[in-house]
């Protein structure tokens, strides 16, 4: 699958997202990388940032929060387009719970894994 056509599918899992939950995240962007820089292949997604349950009066002029979206290691797990569309929609939704301050004991409990 090429680079344009999985940017496509993290954006429509980003439109899958209700509008009153993207309304409430701050400072944070979402980008599609073909594999995490240390080479750890089963990585699909990564958050990195402050957590919005960690910000407090001091957090002003800070670099945004970043949500990694990993093309490579998503398709080796995936068989089919539908499966990459299923796996890239879990992953989005996994890594905005992150950034909502919700940890991956949690996540695996709500079946978002």
């Amino acid at each position: 699958m090429s680079r344009e056509r999985f940017e496509e599918l993290v954006g429509e899992a980003l439109d899958e997202v209700p509008v009153e939950l993207l309304n409430l995240m701050s400072n944070v962007v979402v980008l599609v990388e073909d594999a995490p820089p240390d080479g750890t292949e089963e990585l699909l997604g990564l958050y990195e940032g402050y957590a919005l349950t960690e910000r407090g009066w001091d957090y002003a002029g800070v670099l945004p929060d970043r949500i990694t979206i990993y093309r490579m290691p998503t398709l080796k797990v995936c068989d089919t387009e539908t499966d990459v569309i299923d796996e890239v929609a879990i992953t989005v939704v996994h890594e905005i719970a992150h950034h909502f301050g919700i940890d991956d004991h949690r996540l695996h409990e709500l079946g978002w894994g």
